[in-house]
């Protein structure tokens, strides 16, 4: 019989953005970058430029629409 830990600690899931990466917050301007992650894309030059004309034209609001 084997003992286990009693310490229980969260699997790593690999490929997600830490929360902490994502920069959500009310006061804070997205970047290209947390757009492009927060809408599930890889980041590529594709997907930055796809994010900056979004930020351009719908300013925040192009991250509250990705976002819960």
């Amino acid at each position: 019989m084997s003992e286990e830990s009693e310490s229980v600690s969260a699997p790593k899931v690999r490929g997600v953005t830490p929360d902490r990466l994502l920069h959500t917050g009310g006061n804070d301007q997205p970047t290209a970058e947390d757009l492009v992650l927060a809408s599930g894309r890889d980041l590529t030059p594709e997907s930055l430029d796809w994010a900056r004309r979004r930020l351009s034209e719908e300013g925040r609001s192009a991250m509250d629409k990705r976002l819960p």
